[in-house]
C-alpha cells in the first residue's frame, strides 16, 4: 500500500486521538462513584429487607400483646365477680366459700402469670419497634449518600461526555484528511492491537518497544517515501519521522 508521507504522518495525530478516547472510556467504566453507588444500592436493598423482617415481627408482637392483654381482663373480670359473689355474702355453704376463695386464689395466680407474659411481649415489641426506627434512620442514611454518590457519578459522566464529543470531532475531522485504504487499515489493525499506527523513533517501534535489526532498518530506509512499512514484529503501521534514526 502506498500513501502520502504526511498522510501517514496523520496517523500518529489519530492514534493519539484515540489513546484519548481510550482512557476516556476506561474512566466511564472505573469511575469510583460507580463501585460506591452499587455498595449504597445493595446496603439499601439489604437494610430494605431487614426493615420488612423486623416490622412483621414488630406487628406479630402486637397481636400478640394484644390476646395477652384480652386475656388478663378476662381472668380479671372473672375475678371480679366471684370476689362480688364472696364479698356479697351470697355464698354460705363453707364448702362453696372454699371453692370460691380457691378459684379467686388461682386467678389472681393466673393474672399475674398472665401480666409477666403481657410485660415480657411489650418489652419485646419495643426492641422491635427500635430496631425498625434504626433501620429507617441507616437507611435515610445510605439513601442521601446513594443520592450524593449519583450527583457525582453524573457530574463526572458529564465531563467525560463532553471532553468525548470534543476529541471525537476532531478525530471525525483529521478522518477524512486521510486515504480512505490507509484509513480501512488503521481501523483494522486498532482493533486488532489497540493501536494501529505508532512511530519508529531511533530505530525503535514505539508501539511494541522493539528494536529493529539492522536488516530491517536498511529496507525502511530504502523503502519509497509513500510506501507504508510495517512492524515486522507487532504488524503495526509504522510511521517515519526525521526522528527515526534512517
Amino acid at each position: 500500500m502506498k500513501a502520502a508521507p504526511e498522510a501517514q504522518k496523520r496517523l500518529l495525530e489519530l492514534a493519539k486521538l484515540d489513546s484519548v478516547l481510550d482512557r476516556l472510556a476506561h474512566r466511564r467504566r472505573t469511575l469510583p462513584e460507580l463501585a460506591e453507588i452499587d455498595e449504597l444500592s445493595a446496603q439499601r436493598a439489604r437494610l430494605g429487607t431487614a426493615a420488612i423482617t423486623v416490622a412483621t415481627e414488630a406487628g406479630d408482637l402486637g397481636r400478640e400483646q394484644t390476646k395477652a392483654e384480652s386475656d388478663v381482663d378476662a381472668v380479671r373480670a372473672r375475678a371480679a365477680r366471684d370476689q362480688q359473689r364472696l364479698d356479697s355474702g351470697q355464698v354460705s355453704s363453707a364448702r362453696d366459700l372454699s371453692g370460691l376463695q380457691s378459684e379467686i386464689a388461682s386467678l389472681q395466680r393466673r393474672q399475674s402469670d398472665l401480666e409477666e407474659v403481657v410485660l415480657e411481649i411489650m418489652e419485646r415489641r419495643e426492641a422491635a419497634d427500635a430496631q425498625v426506627a434504626k433501620l429507617g434512620g441507616e437507611s435515610e442514611r445510605v439513601a442521601a449518600d446513594l443520592a450524593a454518590a449519583e450527583e457525582r457519578r453524573d457530574a463526572a459522566l458529564g465531563e467525560i461526555d463532553k471532553e468525548h464529543g470534543e476529541v471525537a470531532g476532531t478525530r471525525s475531522g483529521l478522518s477524512g484528511e486521510i486515504p480512505a485504504d490507509l484509513l480501512a487499515l488503521y481501523e483494522k489493525l486498532r482493533g486488532q492491537y489497540g493501536v494501529g499506527a505508532a512511530m519508529l523513533h531511533g530505530g525503535r517501534c514505539q508501539g511494541c518497544k522493539v528494536t529493529l535489526s539492522i536488516a530491517d532498518i536498511n529496507r525502511i530506509r530504502v523503502a519509497a517515501p509513500d510506501e507504508v512499512i510495517r512492524c515486522e514484529e507487532c504488524r503495526r503501521i509504522l510511521v517515519r519521522t526525521p526522528e527515526s534514526g534512517l
